[in-house]
């Protein structure tokens, strides 16, 4: 008996099937291996998946299996490369914040050799920080800060 990959059940005499995209573009190569033309694909395809299927992608991938492609996972894209925030960067961001209020976010990036968007998010959203008056505060005052606000309130 053979088995099919993409086969996960039987029920009630129709076949479900896996419409993942690895699962598809199996099937694209199979059936581009046999020879058959996009458009004949295109139309197996809509009638197995319904509406699940990957319209747009299937004369794409039919060009790279006949040139050769075997790997039915996506190639790399050019771009920038996504940066991790870690722990270890943003105690440095943290670090030269306390050391001058008044730095920029391009003195930071500078000197720890990332971008001025991943300075700004960690600043912003990690950290919490904001600019007034041109040195960078907390946004939230802590308990010891808030107690001493309401000290001072109270006196006046």
């Amino acid at each position: 008996m053979l088995k099919f990959p993409n086969l996960e059940s039987v029920s009630a005499g129709r076949c479900m099937m896996n419409s993942s995209r690895t699962a598809q573009r199996a099937d694209i190569q199979f059936l581009s291996a046999e020879e058959k033309h996009a458009s004949q694909i295109y139309r197996r395809m809509k009638e197995v998946y319904g509406e699940q299927y990957l319209a747009r992608t299937i004369s794409r991938w039919c060009q790279r299996y006949g040139a050769g492609h075997v790997n039915n996972k996506d190639l790399p894209r050019l771009g920038q490369a996504q940066v991790q925030t870690n722990s270890a960067t943003i105690s440095a961001v943290d670090e030269l914040i306390r050391q001058n209020r008044r730095i920029t976010t391009r003195e930071i990036a500078v000197e720890l050799s990332i971008s001025k968007g991943t300075v700004h998010h960690i600043i912003h959203k990690r950290l919490g920080y904001g600019k007034v008056c041109a040195q960078w505060v907390p946004k939230h005052l802590s308990e010891n800060e808030k107690t001493a606000r309401m000290g001072v309130c109270l006196t006046q």
